[in-house]
């Protein structure tokens, strides 16, 4: 679990260094603009780690589901050579959608006015930047979606429907709560990400729908790498006290 999470938090540092320096160079400054390189790289190094993150959470979620239905065989499955491989599986696809999506978009041909209604450059709002036919870029987008966000959330649920059908089998409540804690934190970061990325990538086309997409966009463009280490972090016994020894001091201290 460990070495995936390890994975997870380089790629949420990616993640933020790729788009957040941009963002407050635009938010603050009084010229809100990126030049057609850093669009192409953002948007490139975009699809790259979010491809990557949703294989990743799918094998995070394979993971969960060892621990909990075959405890006794984990250390046999969920072996060394196995965690390299599939790592390097997730980082290779992240890669080739980037190298397999990223030039078509570029080859739009975009309006003369080239203001992109959205905080990042992501294929959606370059697609309907393009004034030209964009027929074949919305089913490579409809295609690599499905792919690569709703065949891997399916492989979650169903490994967490076997989760869950094996802990109601279980008569323990301590079992119960082992259960829950080796799985909440993977739970809520796949509903964040996913509900996140579905709103920006499988939005119905209608102006409402558009705007609510750039605000999930930028959820999980920066708001869940942000959260990730939280939520993992708190299921750390020690950290869990040490945050509530911190709260104890500042109460205290008001108090006096």
């Amino acid at each position: 679990m460990y070495f995936f999470l390890s994975n997870l938090s380089f790629l949420d540092l990616c993640f933020t260094t790729t788009c957040v320096p941009q963002m407050l160079v635009n938010l603050w400054g009084p010229t809100k603009t990126i030049s057609f390189l850093g669009c192409s790289v953002q948007l490139f190094i975009f699809l790259s780690l979010g491809t990557t993150e949703c294989i990743l959470l799918t094998v995070m979620a394979f993971d969960r589901y060892v621990a909990v239905c075959q405890p006794l065989h984990y250390a046999t499955i969920i072996h060394p050579r196995l965690c390299w491989q599939l790592a390097a599986v997730a980082w290779m696809m992240g890669l080739l959608q980037a190298i397999v999506q990223t030039p078509p978009t570029l080859r739009l041909p975009f309006c003369p006015h080239r203001q992109i209604d959205d905080f990042l450059c992501e294929v959606p709002s370059l697609i309907r930047l393009s004034c030209g036919d964009t027929t074949f870029n919305e089913i490579q987008l409809a295609v690599s979606s499905v792919i690569l966000v709703v065949v891997p959330l399916s492989l979650i649920l169903v490994s967490y429907g076997a989760i869950a059908r094996a802990v109601l089998r279980i008569n323990s409540a301590e079992a119960w709560k082992k259960a829950l804690g080796t799985c909440s934190s993977h739970l809520i970061v796949v509903t964040l990400f996913y509900s996140s990325v579905i709103a920006v990538y499988l939005q119905p086309k209608n102006p409402y729908a558009q705007e609510r997409g750039k605000f999930f966009g930028l959820f999980y463009a920066v708001g869940t790498p942000t959260l990730n280490p939280l939520i993992y972090t708190l299921r750390n016994k020690e950290v869990k006290r040490a945050f509530w020894r911190l709260l104890g001091r500042n109460g205290d201290s008001k108090n006096t």
